[in-house]
């Protein structure tokens, strides 16, 4: 991307110069190990959920190909899956105020997993449009465990990133190293700051060498 005015051609600043956070409490715990999915952890972890209930399966899958919190996810009606748009609308539930929306591309076969389970067409066309029918009715505790007992049989392991918000790190990762825009980005995992988004640049390993490798 060429830089024009001090901005990348996409309308983001250079990485250079955005405030970057400490990487203490981001993508490093306080013993330096990292807290997101590298992209085999990842591909593990959905080969892993095919073996889950039906319904266990679209929370994984939901998770991995948006980068949503899990909150978010569980908040999900029918109403916000947009099969034509190929969308999932999630409210941004760490916003100030209520009603802040955002929507996240997501893989047509994630999309007919989700229509297949959740009878995502047949509640939108019931009376009132699926917005009071959610698609899980797992409570947040129990959708934790239910992801993380996923993760064990993916072989991933007991750190950090062995969890939900693993899960998330990991997404933003696999998105800065396949060359998507730290402003879309941003816009997918509903970050405030592009500052926040930034930290993915800084993933270490084979995404690490994976951006390096553009300029060799």
């Amino acid at each position: 991307m060429v830089a024009h005015n001090g901005r990348l051609s996409d309308g983001s600043p250079p990485i250079s110069t955005i405030e970057m956070k400490p990487m203490s409490g981001q993508l490093f715990d306080h013993d330096g190990q990292r807290k997101y999915l590298t992209a085999d952890e990842r591909e593990a972890f959905l080969k892993a959920a095919e073996r889950a209930p039906r319904e266990v399966r679209t929370l994984c899958g939901v998770l991995a190909f948006t980068g949503c919190r899990i909150s978010e996810a569980l908040a999900l009606t029918a109403d916000r899956v947009d099969l034509a748009g190929r969308l999932i609308v999630f409210e941004s539930l760490k916003k100030r105020r209520k009603g802040v929306y955002r929507g996240v591309p997501a893989p047509p076969a994630l999309l007919d997993a989700l229509d297949l389970v959740h009878n995502i067409r047949q509640l939108q066309q019931a009376r009132g449009g699926g917005r009071n029918a959610r698609l899980w009715s797992m409570s947040r505790p129990t959708a934790w465990r239910q992801v993380k007992a996923i993760m064990d049989a993916a072989g991933i392991g007991s750190g950090p990133q062995a969890s939900p918000k693993g899960l998330r790190h990991g997404f933003g990762v696999a998105a800065v190293s396949a060359g998507i825009p730290l402003n879309m980005v941003q816009k997918w995992l509903g970050h405030a700051q592009l500052s926040t988004t930034a930290i993915y640049a800084a993933a270490v390993g084979d995404e690490e060498h994976h951006i390096a490798s553009r300029m060799w």
